[in-house]
């Protein structure tokens, strides 16, 4: 089952901030382990009700117990050893940290076959991936609802492989000013800068050089920012962050319009168009790719992250409120 990772949404704050080592290969394993378990429970023909009812369960136990566990260690057995209130402080943050960052995909409907159950595991945790480029255990950033409905989104996430690290209109923070960029793919080989075309159905392109293209739409005539200005200003930032930290990694530019054509007769030898007639190839092929994870790709990702801005909210228990009560 592949599934990109959305490593930056905007200027969200992003668990991967945190520790871009880490988190790429809990989520790989978070995600096939909880495939395995609910494959398996759908198979056995367990009652899936009862299932989701007591995973409901589960859940609050656990977060009964992290309410309390602050007041056990406090006030815990004076027996406990130095070793062993350090043990168990250890396993409390472990816990605290796999139930926030944890994925329980809930059943709302039996599936007949084994595809209508994948489907419904990959748009839980498309949800889940959303939370993770929108928060961490303290922060959490207001996300759009709009991505929720983003077909774009959904297709780069849901489709593509374990090992691409997608970052999805990213803010950064450039010499004191905030810089918007478009779509970035880091696959293991390479950074792909993305623009997106895309306005009214079988809309019509034509590119030149100038400031300005052609949209013809049915009968209609307008005129459309050059995509090309944008996307190599893109490239002349990402370029620049790669240069001033010695990262030696390919950079591709892509022109993309799932929707609509696009004739651009002069397009650079660096750049790729791909628009409704070619769409379904080229992704196809980015699909292709099985390559592993790569250092230089850490490399290149840690550098845009480090670059990158962030408008978060602070998350805290507060003592007279009732457990499920969060104060921003």
């Amino acid at each position: 089952m592949k599934l990109a990772q959305l490593v930056k949404l905007l200027d969200y704050v992003s668990r991967y901030e945190n520790d871009l080592s880490r988190y790429p290969t809990q989520f790989v394993r978070l995600k096939s382990s909880q495939w395995d378990r609910m494959k398996l429970q759908w198979e056995n023909g367990m009652d899936l009700s009862e299932w989701q009812r007591e995973s409901g369960e589960e859940e609050a136990q656990r977060e009964e117990s992290r309410w309390f566990s602050p007041i056990l260690r406090v006030f815990g057995s004076k027996k406990d050893s130095a070793t062993d209130q350090e043990e168990h402080a250890s396993e409390q943050q472990e816990e605290r940290e796999a139930d926030s960052f944890g994925f329980n995909p809930n059943i709302i409907y039996n599936p007949k076959n084994v595809e209508q159950l994948r489907k419904l595991y990959v748009d839980q945790l498309f949800h889940f991936q959303l939370k993770w480029a929108s928060s961490t255990l303290m922060e959490h950033s207001k996300l759009d609802e709009q991505f929720m409905r983003d077909s774009l989104l959904r297709s780069f996430t849901q489709l593509l492989p374990d090992s691409y690290l997608l970052f999805y209109y990213p803010i950064l923070k450039l010499k004191k000013a905030p810089v918007e960029l478009d779509i970035l793919i880091m696959t293991p080989l390479e950074c792909i800068c993305v623009t997106v075309l895309e306005k009214e159905e079988v809309a019509a392109f034509i590119g030149n050089s100038d400031r300005f293209w052609i949209k013809k739409h049915g009968d209609r005539e307008s005129k459309v920012l050059n995509p090309m200005i944008g996307l190599q200003r893109m490239e002349k930032i990402i370029s620049g962050i790669f240069s001033a930290n010695d990262i030696e990694f390919p950079i591709r530019k892509v022109i993309l319009s799932r929707n609509g054509y696009i004739d651009y007769p002069g397009v650079p030898y660096d750049t790729k168009i791909v628009d409704r007639r070619s769409y379904d190839e080229w992704f196809a092929n980015l699909r292709k790719v099985s390559v592993p994870m790569k250092h230089n790709q850490f490399k290149a990702a840690q550098a845009i992250l480090d670059n990158g801005q962030t408008t978060a909210s602070s998350i805290y228990f507060a003592p007279e409120q009732e457990n499920n009560d969060i104060i921003e």
